[in-house]
């Protein structure tokens, strides 16, 4: 078979575009999907828009398995556009709270506004246009097309980069601005005819289910025989991976102030780490720190934080929780407070007295949540076993 020739060869750059046309590449592919690949997911066998444009959103950097029982609940919440469109964005925070990735949730409101607002509630085919809407990149507009429309549009998701990469031996990092522009001229010149749905779900199901990140399951691979890695034994190898750096580290105390079976939260500002969603005050903020440590409380601060809202009857620091997002990770110090006094009244915007029975369906960040349902339910399990 005559081999492809590499998109970043030396001789020539980036190859001319006739060079990576094979029809015989996405014919196996579509074969090998009809036969083995994914067909009962929830959001197939369907041209409705809405239900794929979610579906697309929550599959961002996130396994199936994990989106699963949100895509479920979220459409019992938001069945329709106009329905999601409406809704306060709070609501949709609630119902993304433990997906991770906020932006995705914020752009996702913001999507369907627009949406609402300027094709009246129906999504344009033209990958273009969509990928000008909030949240929507040139991948994700091209998936979305092509399953509900089936528009001929190229995907360059993580799992497709995957198999490009070991099946045509790109031994350069994806990411890297040049390689990832051969990768989409590939991706385009290898766009079949016809049957884009079932090529395009094909190069899904084959980043997802066999062309895995670790233990690739070659021996079932349709493209084994062509596959550049699994005839040089460099599967583990490819692709490339991200030049490493290191991960700032940085703290947060965060004040657990808890009075009579509530807790205080405060609402994120919309942009930044938890965008929009309740999280507990911290006394900090999320600073630089040389080590994972926690640090003497300032107890003046401590005081002033807390005057607002009571006066201090006890105070105890707990264990500290690590919690890592993509660019650092965080070492979070919480710090619980009981109060002698309650003011009524909260004196500070943007905060909110929680009743403890409905943490688990608030619009918390995960670690949030987790560090509370623990703290209340045993404190509650604590009260029932006094009775």
């Amino acid at each position: 078979m005559k081999r492809l020739p590499h998109p970043l060869s030396p001789e020539s750059g980036v190859a001319p575009l006739e060079n990576y046309v094979d029809p015989t590449f996405s014919a196996t592919v579509i074969a090998w999907q009809k036969q083995h690949g994914r067909h009962a997911l929830p959001w197939q066998n369907t041209r409705d828009a809405y239900l794929i444009w979610l579906s697309e959103i929550m599959l961002q950097q996130t396994q199936v398995a994990a989106v699963l029982a949100y895509y479920a609940r979220f459409l019992t919440r938001f069945p329709t556009l106009r329905e999601l469109a409406q809704a306060p964005v709070e609501d949709v925070m609630a119902q993304w709270s433990g997906l991770g990735y906020y932006t995705r949730a914020r752009n996702l409101h913001k999507c369907a506004q627009r949406v609402l607002a300027e094709y009246d509630g129906v999504f344009p085919s033209d990958p273009a246009l969509l990928a000008e809407l909030p949240g929507i990149g040139r991948s994700t507009a091209a998936a979305i097309s092509a399953f509900s429309s089936g528009t001929r549009a190229a995907i360059m998701d993580g799992n497709v980069k995957r198999v490009f990469a070991r099946v045509f031996g790109i031994d350069a990092y994806p990411g890297e601005k040049r390689v990832e522009e051969a990768m989409w001229r590939r991706a385009e010149a290898l766009l079949p005819e016809t049957g884009i749905e079932s090529y395009t779900q094909g190069l899904m199901d084959l980043g997802a289910t066999l062309c895995t990140r670790s233990s690739p399951d070659c021996g079932r691979c349709p493209l084994q025989s062509r596959c550049v890695a699994w005839a040089t034994g460099r599967t583990k190898e490819l692709p490339v991976r991200k030049p490493k750096k290191t991960s700032p580290e940085k703290h947060a105390v965060m004040l657990v102030i808890v009075d009579q079976g509530q807790v205080l939260l405060q609402q994120r500002p919309g942009a930044g780490i938890w965008g929009g969603l309740l999280s507990l005050p911290e006394l900090d903020g999320h600073v630089l720190a040389d080590d994972a440590m926690p640090r003497l409380i300032d107890q003046p601060a401590l005081l002033r934080a807390v005057a607002p809202f009571g006066e201090i009857e006890t105070q105890e620091l707990l264990l500290p929780i690590v919690h890592v997002f993509t660019h650092y990770k965080l070492h979070i110090v919480p710090c619980r407070i009981t109060l002698s006094r309650h003011h009524q009244l909260v004196a500070e915007a943007g905060h909110v007295w929680l009743d403890g029975a409905k943490v688990a369906d608030a619009p918390l960040p995960a670690p949030v949540k987790k560090l509370l349902l623990g703290l209340l339910g045993d404190a509650r399990a604590a009260q029932r076993s006094m009775f």
